[in-house]
């Protein structure tokens, strides 16, 4: 019962390990119960398939990407609105049109088109600014609370995002990868396929070797085909 493991892909290294476990946990193999190989395969298998189909990220990047687009809009249409109205002297408060738009200007007309982390530093600035008493009074001279509320909004929703995005691709770096881990579990493997190899002709383990040994074919054969598959169509295959 020979097989290269190391030529596995990864999901097919964690399937063929689970279809032993479970034929040798099935109950009909008193031999191997509680065996030390048998445990430390069963050990080494669950942290292996608590990673093998791990992500490399998140998968929250483009919710956050739409979060920061909603802020970048909300903040663009209130810049729009200052911009115009404070160049119609004849309306009324034009001038606190005006103050407002220089406060947005202090921080750069340009939020929306700076890095997350740049923009979200100078629009936090931006919204303390434009919260003191002074300023939440020429807002409501203009009768732009709703628009000021909507950018301050969308700008704390981009945050928590942000933040969820960060704490889970650390989440995810800070576990072990599967490429990491596999030779462990090759080892107990390899271990535990020789065990039966030695033990085949020995009264109780022969049909738990022929039934191991027909998992072991059939990866061997799953393995093979995707090779043969792959080979024809130019791609290139699963690597561990």
């Amino acid at each position: 019962m020979k097989i290269a493991l190391t030529k596995l892909s990864t999901k097919d290294l964690a399937t063929l390990s689970q279809r032993i476990l479970l034929n040798a946990q099935s109950g009909k193999y008193t031999i191997v119960d509680n065996h030390p190989l048998t445990l430390a395969l069963q050990n080494s298998y669950t942290e292996y398939d608590k990673v093998y189909a791990k992500q490399s990220y998140s998968g929250k990047g483009k919710d956050v990407a739409t979060a920061d687009h909603e802020r970048d809009v909300a903040y663009t249409n209130l810049k729009a609105f200052l911009n115009g109205y404070r160049k119609l002297s004849s309306a009324p408060n034009y001038q606190a049109a005006e103050d407002l738009y220089n406060v947005l200007k202090k921080y750069g007309l340009a939020l929306d088109r700076l890095s997350y982390s740049s923009q979200t530093a100078q629009m936090k600035k931006l919204i303390e600014e434009l919260e003191t008493p002074e300023n939440m009074q020429k807002i409501g001279l203009l009768s732009i609370n709703a628009a000021f509320t909507e950018m301050k909004t969308k700008h704390e929703d981009f945050e928590t995002l942000f933040a969820d995005q960060a704490e889970a691709n650390a989440d995810l770096r800070q576990m072990t990868s599967a490429s990491a881990i596999r030779k462990d579990l090759e080892k107990n493997l390899k271990a535990y396929i020789s065990l039966l190899t030695v033990m085949k002709g020995v009264s109780g383990w022969e049909l738990l070797y022929s039934d191991t040994n027909e998992l072991v074919k059939a990866a061997k054969n799953s393995s093979l085909q995707k090779t043969n598959s792959e080979e024809k169509t130019g791609t290139s295959g699963n690597q561990p």
